[in-house]
This record gives structure tokens, C-alpha cells and sequence, in this order.
């Protein structure tokens, strides 16, 4: 009686120590693997940097992994999600189908053109220079209408050596260097970064709550689309914002 009381005790508490660390070790796996496809490009050729923060004056941007090149600078937006994955390129939102179950997350798209945007002021290069990759890992199925890059890992080293046009007439170690110099190692700048997303995702969604568009400020209305009814910004076409 004991031993059983003790052995459903000790599977509650494994339940969620898997609950609360499971994500991060996905997480991790999905930079090690996306790390290790990277290194199979040529070093003469190449040069790699993972996990770098900048800062300008719209604030931090934490970029997952860049790859330097005379080909272009590949900024790199890394999501270990699974499942089906759907959305558009201009989407606000796109969706994690999980069996029945789904849920949305910021287009990773736009999310990496900030990152592309910081970079450029930076190194003051023009942004045609730059190829944004949104990565997902092996275990997504991706259903994504864009012209910007969407790809799994395994695809990745294979998508970077198809540009062959020389983009960069600088030295890519010294813009390596620039990148570097001015990466943020701070931990705890760095946490307050992971905060203030947090902080501008609940601010998102009262704003949504409260019928305003979190992209312009102005109402969000009901709309007639092709497939329905949905609730969108009142300034459109100016701005496409969808509530998912």
C-alpha cells in the first residue's frame, strides 16, 4: 500500500519536472542539431555566429543564428516546433495544428526582419544583402505560403549554398567582428529581453481584448472575407491585422 502511494507519488512529480523542462530541452536540441548542419559549410567560405543580441533603438533583438558570407548574410529564425504548420507570409499569426488541438505564434517572418533591419543599420549594408531563413525542426510538417525561406534543419545547409551570386563586397570577418563586438553576453540584459516579450505578448492580446489593433492602434471590426466573417483592423488596407 505504501510502496504504490509512494510510486504514484513519485510519477506526479517526474509528470511535471517533463511538464515544466520538456520545452527547453526541445529547445535546446533544435539549436545543437541547427548547429551542427552549419558546421558542414565551407569555414573558407562561411562564418558562423549563434546566439547573438543587439541592441538599437527599438530595443534587443535576440537573433537565433547568422551565417556570413559573400553570398549574403543568412539571418536565421530557429523554431523547434512539430506538428502542422500553417500560415502566410503576411499573416500576424500562424498555427500549430497538434492532432485537434492548435494554437498560433507570431509570423517568425516578421519577427526576423527586425532582426535583418538591426543588422543592416549595424553593419550599414542594404538590405538586399540579407536572406532571412525561418527554420523548423525535422518534426514539422510545413504548410506555408511564402516567398521568404521556411524550411526544416535537415534542408537548411542545402538552401544557404543555393545562392551563388556575390551579394557582400566587404570583409565578411570584419563584419563578423562588428557583430560580435557589439553582441550583449549580459545575462542579466538578456533575461529582462525574454521579459519584455512576455510583457509586449499579454500587452497584444489586452489591446485585442479591448477591440484595438496592436499593430496601428486603431478598432479592430468585423469584417466579411472570403471564408467568413472575421474580426480585423479598421484601417485596412493600410493594415492587414487579423485576430486570430
Amino acid at each position: 500500500m505504501i510502496k504504490s502511494f509512494v510510486e504514484g507519488i513519485i510519477l506526479i512529480v517526474l509528470g511535471i519536472i517533463l511538464k515544466i523542462y520538456y520545452p527547453k530541452f526541445r529547445g535546446f536540441m533544435g539549436e545543437f542539431w541547427v548547429k551542427l548542419e552549419l558546421k558542414k559549410l565551407p569555414k573558407n567560405k562561411y562564418v558562423v555566429l549563434n546566439d547573438i543580441m543587439i541592441k538599437d533603438e527599438k530595443g534587443t533583438h535576440q537573433i537565433d543564428h547568422l551565417v556570413l558570407s559573400k553570398f549574403g548574410i543568412f539571418v536565421i529564425e530557429m523554431k523547434n516546433y512539430y506538428g502542422l504548420i500553417k500560415g502566410k507570409e503576411y499573416d500576424n499569426k500562424w498555427c500549430q495544428y497538434l492532432g485537434k488541438n492548435k494554437s498560433y505564434f507570431v509570423n517568425p517572418i516578421h519577427q526576423n526582419y527586425g532582426h535583418l533591419k538591426s543588422l543592416s543599420n549595424l553593419l550599414k549594408l542594404d538590405d538586399k544583402c540579407f536572406i532571412p531563413i525561418v527554420c523548423f525542426s525535422n518534426q514539422a510538417k510545413i504548410a506555408v505560403k511564402s516567398r521568404s525561406i521556411v524550411t526544416q534543419v535537415d534542408y537548411l545547409k542545402s538552401e544557404i549554398l543555393k545562392y551563388e551570386e556575390l551579394l557582400v563586397d566587404k570583409d565578411i570577418k570584419e563584419l563578423a567582428n562588428i557583430i560580435i563586438s557589439n553582441n550583449i553576453e549580459d545575462k542579466f540584459l538578456r533575461k529582462q529581453h525574454v521579459k519584455d516579450i512576455r510583457i509586449k505578448i499579454n500587452n497584444n492580446r489586452e489591446l485585442e481584448n479591448n477591440m484595438i489593433c496592436p499593430k496601428c492602434g486603431n478598432k479592430l471590426v468585423e469584417r466579411n472575407g472570403k471564408y467568413g466573417k472575421f474580426i480585423g483592423c479598421s484601417n485596412y488596407p493600410k493594415c492587414k491585422y487579423i485576430k486570430k
